[in-house]
């Protein structure tokens, strides 16, 4: 195997086995690595978001049989998260011709998302109990707007994924928990990652069009990843939280620091 596809495939196993363990990580560690590697920013940004809509697929079969997804806040997520994913598509499209300014203006996004998703990973739990606090014992909106917000949120998240690969996972859950605190966590976590298939694919099926995909390297990261999430998932819990979560938020500080 040549050394290149061997670090591939090994990238691919160490994002898997992360994701595994922490259920975070995916695109906020596979895009960066792609760009050490040497990979162009778009075709990196829209190679993570096939490989994320392939291996996330896999999920929301166990959490569906699980009954882990609100298929309602799935849809109106998606109602705002799909068509912002398209119109954020159709901008990329039309600086295709300038190469050197999209793949600038992808690479100072994901630094600004990088660094929002260290955040939001390192103090996930304090913003969870502030979202819980401010809760109170009734729901604060009415449904009409919930479901509003529901979809500002999905539309955010779809235009913020679709340039940049990243932010379905850490900051996708906390925007949930802020709106629909009375939903436990298995839900929430099943919820989102339902709702990062058909934003992921579309974006990247999206990004493939115009040619920012690498098929061959897509198909070498699954080789890696699938083992990879088999093994992390089994460790998962026997590394305490307290020490997973903080060196993953200084790694993606760091990163996106390096990319601003």
């Amino acid at each position: 195997m040549e050394l290149g596809v061997l670090g591939f495939v090994i990238a691919g196993l160490l994002v898997g086995f992360i994701v595994g363990m922490t259920g975070v990580g995916g695109g906020s560690l596979m895009t960066p690595i792609l760009l050490w590697f040497g990979v162009n920013p778009a075709a990196a940004v829209g190679t993570d978001l096939l490989y994320a809509a392939i291996t996330k697929g896999g999920g929301v079969w166990v959490h569906h049989s699980n009954r882990n997804i609100d298929w309602h806040i799935t849809g109106w997520l998606a109602l705002g998260s799909v068509p912002a994913a398209a119109l954020m598509l159709w901008a990329l499209k039309g600086l295709h011709t300038d190469p050197r300014a999209l793949n600038a203006i992808i690479t100072q996004s994901l630094g600004v998302v990088l660094v929002f998703t260290a955040l939001a990973v390192l103090f996930k739990k304090p913003l969870l109990a502030c979202a819980a606090r401010l809760s109170g014992p009734a729901p604060r909106l009415s449904p009409r707007g919930l479901n509003a917000l529901t979809i500002a949120a999905g539309a955010v998240l779809g235009a913020m994924v679709t340039l940049t690969s990243i932010g379905a996972g850490a900051l996708g859950t906390v925007a949930l928990f802020f709106l629909y605190p009375f939903l436990s966590t298995r839900r929430l976590v099943g919820t989102e990652i339902a709702h990062a298939v058909p934003l992921t694919l579309v974006a990247g099926l999206g990004h493939a069009s115009m040619g920012n995909m690498d098929w061959t390297i897509l198909g070498y990261l699954l080789v890696g990843s699938l083992p990879g999430i088999y093994l992390g998932s089994n460790l998962s819990g026997r590394v305490p939280e307290t020490v997973l979560r903080p060196c993953m938020a200084v790694m993606l500080a760091s990163i996106g620091y390096k990319l601003i």
